[in-house]
C-alpha cells in the first residue's frame, strides 16, 4: 500500500530527466501491436487506459499524488489527470530531447527501470505510455511542474512540435488525452463497466487513492468515485455488502524476501465462492502461484483445526477445497520486485517462490486466528461440513438426472422443440416463457437452426438455494438437459474425470436467447435465468453465448398502416420521417425553404445537436450562451490567443443573444488565461433574480463535446442564425432557437398517429414474431457480457438475495432512473 514504506521507494523528488532510462526503439509497435498489448480487440483497447492510469498509480505508490481522474469523451477519446510530480520535462542527456518526449516515443523508456524512482510498478510489461502514444490517432500531453505549464501533441506516435512551455500554474501533475487509432483497433468503444472494475480494484489495492471515472457519452453523464481507506479489507467488505457475513474480515500482511503479501478474507451465508488475486496491482484472472498457495493453506489449516478439535462428523473424513471455500470472499494481493507473468496480458503469476511464502504466511496467520477465535472457527468449519454433505447430495441428484435421461432413451427433455442442425456454432436455443409464447415461437421459427424451450412459470431463484435443492427443480433440470453442458465445478482434488460437471465443449447451442415479455413478469423471469447462468454456468457468459431477444417496444398506427419499432430512438426517427413531409424550414445556405428528404438530414443533425447540448448539464440560460458560441466558425484554442479576433466573436455572440433575450443584456468579458498564455471569455446573465454564468476557456474549446457541437451547429449545417422560419398549413412561424425549432417539427409528426407500447410476445402471431424478433436478417439481439464481475455479483446479491434492506436502498437510489414502468 502507499502508506507502507517497504513497498515504495523513499519519498524523493529525484525523479528527473536522467532517470528516464532507454532500452529500445518504438518502430515495431504499430506493425505488431498484439505483441505489446495482447490483442487489437476490446482487451487491447482497454489496456491503453490501464497503461496511462498505471503511471499515475505508480506515482501514488512512490508517495506522490492522491487523485486520478479518468474521463471518456463523446468522440471516444480518453483523458487521465493526476496530481503527481509530472513527467520530467528537462532535456535528456543522451537523447537530446525532452525527457517527456523520450518517455512517449521510445519503447521501454521510463522510470520503472530505475529502482531509485519506483520499487514496485504494475505497467504492462514495462512498455508504458510510449505504446499508448504509438497506437493512438493523436495524443495530447499537458504537464504542470515547478509553476510552469508544458504542452505537446503527437500524431500516430510522432511529435508535431517539441515540448513547449505555455504558461504559469499553481497546479502539479500530468494530463494525457488520447484517441485510439481506428487503423489499429477492431473497435474504439470503451466499456464503462470494464474500466470501472479495473479502477475500483486499483483504489482498493492502494489505500487513500481517489480515482474518478466519468463517461460523457451517456445521458446523463455517468460518474463513479472510488476511494477506500481500508484497502483490501474494504474490498472484501464491499463484496459482502449485501450478504450476511459470519465474522469480521480476517487480514494478513507479511513482508518477506522483497515481497509484500496482503490477504483479506471473510465468510458469508451464501453458497458462492468469490476469490480475487492480484500481483503488483494487476488482476491475475487466471490465478497463479500466489492463489495456489492461498488455497492450499486454507484447506490444510481448516482440516488441521477440525481434526485437532474433533469437529468432523463420522460421515465426513476430510473437507475438500471446494467445501472450505463455499461462501468465502477473499482477496490475495502480492507485490513482487521482479514478477514473472504467464501470457502477454499478465493473467497468471508464475514466480515459484511466491507459493511457499503465501502458503506459510496464511497457514500461520489463520491457525493463530482460529486458536484465538474458536467461535468463528467452529462457524467456518460447520459451514464447510454442510457444504460437504450438500456436495454428496448433489452428486446423488446428478446421478439421478443421468439415470432418468438414460431411461427416457436420450438426454433431451420432451418440451424441447429441437433444431435439425448438429453444429453447435450454427444452432440457437430460444428460452421462452410459457406454452402460449412457446407455441408461436415453434410455429414461427426456422426449424433448421432454431430450437425452442418453453419454461413453465418462474424458475427457482438459485441465489437463495443450495446446489442440491436447485437440482431438485424440474425446470432447472430441463434447462440443464437441453443445454447439454452438465453442471457443477470439477473437484480440484479429484484426478478422475467428472462427466457430470460443467463442460463448455458439450454445449449444444452457441446462441442461447432469452425471449420474454416486455413486462414485470417477463423481466423477473429473465433476471432469474441470468442469475442461474451467472452463478452456475458463468463460462456461457464469458464466451458470449447468452443473448436477450429484443421484441419491438412500440406499435405505431396511422390509418390502416401498422408498424413495429424496436425502441424510442426508432420511434423518434419514424416521427422525423413523417414530420418533414408536413413542414417547410427556411435554410440560409440555399436561400429558400426545404421540406421532405432535403429537410430530414438537417433535422437529424439538430436533434443530435440538442441531445449533445443536454449532456453538458447546462441550465437553459447557460445553454443559450453555449449555442451562441459554438455557432461561431473558427473558434478554437488558437483564436482564443488572438484578442482582436476574439473581440469580433464576442460582438457576434452579443447580437445572437439579443435575439434570444431582447429584454436582457448579458455581460461578456475577455480575461487573461495565464496557464495557457491565452484568453478566456466570462459570460454572465441576470434573469428572474438569478445569475447564470458560463466561461469559454482553453479546456472547453479543445474538448470533444465543443468540437462536435461546432460540427452540428446551425451555421455549420447551413441553417443560418436565429430566429428560424418554419411553415406549416400555410402559416409561417418564427422560432427563437434550435430547441424550439426541433420541438415544433416533431410535434407535426405526431398528428393523427396512434402510438401503443407493446408488451407481450403472445400478442403477435407466428409470422409477426419471426419478422420482428427471430429473423436473423432483421432482428436485434443484446449480447450479455460479463465485464465488471464484482459489480455484477453485488447487483445479483442485492436484487436476488435474502437481505431486504440493501434491496430497498437500491430501489430508492435508482427510482428516478426508471423508464416505462409497467405494473
Amino acid at each position: 500500500m502507499a502508506s507502507n514504506d517497504s513497498e515504495t521507494a523513499p519519498k524523493s523528488d529525484s525523479y528527473g530527466a536522467d532517470q528516464i532510462k532507454v532500452l529500445e526503439g518504438l518502430d515495431a509497435v504499430r506493425k505488431r501491436p498484439a505483441m505489446y498489448i495482447g490483442s487489437t480487440g476490446v482487451d487491447g483497447l482497454h489496456h491503453l487506459v490501464y497503461e496511462v492510469v498505471d503511471n499515475s498509480v505508480d506515482e501514488h505508490m512512490a508517495g506522490f499524488g492522491e487523485t486520478i481522474e479518468t474521463t471518456i469523451h463523446i468522440d471516444g477519446s480518453v483523458t487521465v489527470v493526476d496530481n503527481g510530480r509530472g513527467i520530467p520535462t528537462g532535456m535528456h542527456s543522451t537523447q537530446k530531447k525532452s525527457a517527456a518526449e523520450v518517455a512517449l516515443t521510445v519503447l521501454h523508456a521510463g522510470g520503472k527501470f530505475e529502482q531509485g524512482a519506483y520499487t514496485v510498478s504494475g505497467g504492462l510489461h514495462g512498455v508504458g505510455i510510449s505504446v499508448v502514444n504509438a497506437l493512438s490517432e493523436w495524443l495530447e500531453l499537458e504537464i504542470w511542474q515547478d509553476g510552469q505549464v508544458f504542452e505537446q501533441r503527437y500524431e500516430r506516435g510522432k511529435s508535431t512540435a517539441p515540448l513547449k512551455m505555455t504558461g504559469k500554474t499553481k497546479r502539479r501533475g500530468t494530463m494525457v488525452t488520447f484517441k485510439s487509432d481506428g487503423q489499429i483497433f477492431e473497435t474504439l468503444d470503451f466499456s464503462f463497466d470494464v474500466l470501472a472494475q479495473r479502477l475500483r480494484e486499483l483504489a482498493f489495492l492502494n489505500k487513500g487513492l481517489e480515482i474518478t471515472l466519468k463517461d460523457e457519452r451517456k445521458e446523463p453523464v455517468k460518474e463513479q468515485v472510488f476511494k477506500y481507506k481500508g484497502g483490501i479489507v474494504s474490498f472484501v467488505e464491499h463484496l459482502n455488502e449485501a450478504k450476511v457475513p459470519l465474522h469480521k474480515p480476517i487480514y494478513v500482511q507479511v513482508e518477506k524476501s522483497d515481497m509484500v503479501l496482503e490477504v483479506a478474507l471473510q465468510y458469508n451465508d451464501s453458497y458462492a465462492e468469490n476469490l480475487f488475486s492480484f500481483a503488483n496491482n494487476i488482476n491475475t484472472k487466471e490465478g497463479g502461484t500466489h492463489l495456489v498457495g492461498f488455497k492450499a493453506a486454507l484447506t490444510r489449516t481448516i482440516n488441521s483445526y477440525a481434526n485437532a478439535n474433533d469437529l468432523l462428523k463420522k460421515d465426513t473424513e476430510s473437507l475438500t477445497g471446494d467445501d472450505v471455500r463455499e461462501g468465502l470472499t477473499a482477496v490475495v494481493s502480492v507485490k513482487v520486485r521482479n514478477p514473472q507473468f504467464e501470457g502477454q496480458t499478465k493473467a497468471k503469476l508464475g514466480n515459484s517462490e511466491v507459493k511457499g511464502i503465501v502458503e506459510s504466511a496464511v497457514n500461520e496467520a489463520l491457525g493463530t486466528y482460529f486458536e484465538e477465535n474458536p467461535t468463528v472457527a467452529r462457524k467456518v468449519i460447520g459451514k464447510a461440513i454442510d457444504a460437504a454433505r450438500a456436495r454428496e447430495a448433489a452428486r446423488k441428484a446428478k446421478e439421478l438426472i443421468r439415470r432418468k435421461s438414460a431411461l427416457d432413451g436420450g438426454s433431451l427433455p420432451g418440451k424441447l422443440a429441437d433444431c435439425s442442425e448438429k453444429d453447435p456454432a450454427l444452432s440457437e436455443l430460444y428460452i421462452v416463457e410459457g406454452d402460449s409464447a412457446g407455441g408461436s415461437a415453434k410455429q414461427g421459427r426456422d426449424r433448421k437452426f432454431q430450437a425452442i424451450l418453453p419454461l413453465k412459470g418462474k424458475i427457482l431463484n438459485v441465489e437463495k438455494a443450495r446446489f442440491d435443492k436447485m437440482l431438485s427443480s424440474d425446470e432447472i433440470r430441463t434447462l440443464i438437459m437441453a443445454l447439454g453442458t452438465g453442471i457443477g465445478r470439477k473437484r480440484e482434488e479429484s484426478e478422475k474425470a467428472d462427466k457430470d460437471s460443467f463442460d463448455i465443449s458439450k454445449a449444444r447451442y452457441h446462441k442461447i436467447i432469452l425471449m420474454t415479455d416486455a413486462d414485470v413478469d417477463g423481466s423477473h423471469i429473465r433476471t432469474l435465468l441470468l442469475t442461474f447462468f451467472f452463478r452456475q454456468m458463468p463460462e456461457l457468459l464469458e464466451r458470449g453465448y447468452i443473448y436477450i431477444a429484443q421484441p419491438p417496444l412500440f406499435k405505431v398506427k396511422k390509418g390502416k398502416t401498422e408498424r413495429y419499432l424496436k425502441d424510442e430512438m426508432a420511434l423518434n426517427e419514424h416521427l422525423a420521417d413523417i414530420a418533414v413531409e408536413d413542414v417547410e424550414v427556411y435554410v440560409e445556405g440555399v436561400q429558400g425553404y426545404v421540406t421532405g428528404r432535403r429537410l430530414l438530414p438537417i433535422l437529424k443533425k439538430l436533434i443530435a445537436f440538442e441531445t449533445l447540448l443536454g449532456r453538458l448539464n447546462k441550465k437553459p440560460h447557460e445553454a443559450s450562451m453555449v449555442r451562441a458560441f459554438v455557432d461561431e466558425p473558427g473558434l478554437d484554442r488558437e483564436l482564443l490567443k488572438d484578442q482582436a479576433a476574439l473581440k469580433k466573436v464576442v460582438a457576434n455572440v452579443k447580437k445572437t443573444l439579443a435575439v434570444v433575450y431582447p429584454k436582457l443584456t448579458p455581460t461578456l468579458d475577455i480575461v487573461e488565461d495565464e496557464e495557457h498564455q491565452s484568453n478566456k471569455v466570462t459570460c454572465r446573465l441576470l434573469a428572474n433574480g438569478a445569475t447564470y454564468s458560463f466561461d469559454v476557456t482553453h479546456v472547453l474549446v479543445g474538448s470533444a463535446e465543443f468540437r462536435e457541437l461546432q460540427k452540428l451547429s446551425p451555421s455549420a449545417i447551413g441553417l443560418g442564425r436565429a430566429p428560424y422560419k418554419i411553415k406549416a398549413d400555410g402559416q409561417e412561424q418564427l422560432q427563437p432557437a434550435t430547441v424550439e425549432l426541433v420541438k415544433a417539427i416533431l410535434d407535426r409528426g405526431k398528428h393523427g398517429l396512434g402510438i401503443q407500447r407493446y408488451k407481450g410476445l403472445g400478442e403477435m402471431n407466428p409470422n409477426q414474431l419471426w419478422e420482428t424478433t427471430m429473423n436473423p436478417e432483421v432482428r436485434t439481439l443484446l449480447k450479455v457480457k460479463l465485464e465488471d464481475v464484482p459489480g455484477v455479483d453485488e447487483i445479483f446479491t442485492i436484487l436476488m438475495g435474502d437481505e431486504v434492506e440493501p434491496r430497498r436502498n437500491f430501489i430508492q437510489a435508482h427510482a428516478l432512473e426508471v423508464r416505462n414502468l409497467d405494473v
